[in-house]
């Protein structure tokens, strides 16, 4: 990509791990035009074809039966908050609380900045949502501390991408499961940033081989265009017509993108080959990492954090973008790297060299 004075960048953010497939792929700027001649938008209270065409995609790649569309990563864990509430109602005698975890995002409403867990947000916007016991990650018996007959769910994201890329355990994700149904509570995972590719499999929690009762999308799911989704298994389903909506919720126009971007990366061979660079990068961040003295890399796939060991991240990466190469300090000791799922090893060793520049 370029600036406006014509500086090229080699983008390892993609828009927060949006871009999927890279900046103004043909095929989705192919289905965005084609379907911007024949219906942009129309009323909510109608169905309409792309709408539907891409519930079934999710539907049929998942374990999930309904589809919510939405139009950002907090209003599909808004509405997660509210289905879940609604389900506690009537059957969990009016349960409604939801155990969430240290360090979590779930986004920037006042009920989802509530469920989260950033630095400096415990003084603003007060007062918060109540309702949201916090535990630390991959803490079994902390989640069983907080258990009380006013529990509802449990909801986490399977790798925390703002904390600075932390991966629930996968033991951890199966003896959630297993917690949640003994205790006849849900468990909801924000897939808002791993889901769509980004960790290997089309669903982070794939990795475990779980089936979560909730689920969320968003980011890659519209490969750029804003497009967010609301999953549940039919049993969890209660939401009555007008309990959630949103005038652009499912319009035509974003659906038809999400098909393209879905289609691709259910091609044959499309995600083994992701996940074959995701490996790559982590191998040449290990050595980069090994060659400086630095620590870990943490992650998953092509979300990925190197542990500088040191707060300097924020330098970094301003110097990084003087030469022409975009990355993301999701905490003042660790850099992020996001790059697009069709990412090559060319790109990949051209990023290492310019990051090794600056880091000399």
């Amino acid at each position: 990509m370029w600036d406006e004075k014509s500086n090229k960048y080699l983008d390892f953010i993609q828009g927060w791990a949006v871009n999927c497939l890279g900046h103004s792929p043909a095929v989705l700027v192919d289905a965005i035009a084609a379907q911007a001649r024949t219906l942009i938008n129309c009323s909510p209270a109608f169905y309409n074809q792309p709408m539907s065409e891409l519930a079934d995609l999710i539907a049929t790649h998942s374990c999930f039966d309904r589809v919510f569309f939405a139009n950002s990563g907090a209003e599909a864990n808004e509405g997660a908050i509210k289905l879940a509430r609604k389900w506690g109602q009537l059957h969990r005698g009016g349960g409604h609380e939801i155990i969430t975890f240290e360090h979590a995002f779930h986004g920037r409403t006042l009920a989802t900045m509530s469920a989260s867990d950033k630095p400096g947000w415990d003084a603003i916007y007060e007062p918060k949502v109540p309702g949201f016991p916090t535990v630390p990650l991959n803490d079994l018996a902390a989640v069983e501390a907080a258990i009380t007959p006013a529990t509802v769910a449990v909801m986490l994201e399977p790798i925390q991408g703002e904390a600075g890329v932390f991966p629930a355990a996968d033991d951890f994700m199966r003896s959630l499961r297993e917690l949640a149904i003994r205790e006849s509570i849900l468990l909801i995972v924000d897939e808002i940033q791993t889901g769509v590719g980004r960790t290997g499999p089309l669903f982070a929690y794939q990795h475990s081989g779980i089936e979560p009762d909730i689920m969320t999308l968003g980011k890659g799911l519209g490969g750029g265009v804003p497009l967010t989704a609301l999953v549940a298994r039919e049993e969890i389903c209660c939401f009555a017509p007008g309990d959630q909506g949103g005038t652009f919720n499912g319009n035509p126009l974003m659906t038809a993108a999400g098909i393209a971007v879905l289609k691709t990366i259910t091609a044959p061979g499309f995600l083994e080959a992701a996940e074959e660079k995701g490996q790559y990068l982590k191998a040449q961040l290990q050595k980069l990492s090994a060659r400086f003295g630095f620590g870990e890399v943490r992650g998953r796939g092509l979300l990925l954090a190197l542990d500088l060991k040191k707060e300097a991240a924020e330098q970094i990466v301003d110097r990084a973008r003087q030469n022409g190469l975009l990355l993301n300090a999701p905490r003042p000791d660790s850099l992020r790297f996001m790059p697009a799922l069709t990412v090559s090893e060319e790109e990949i060793d051209q990023m290492i060299s310019i990051l090794s520049e600056v880091l000399q």
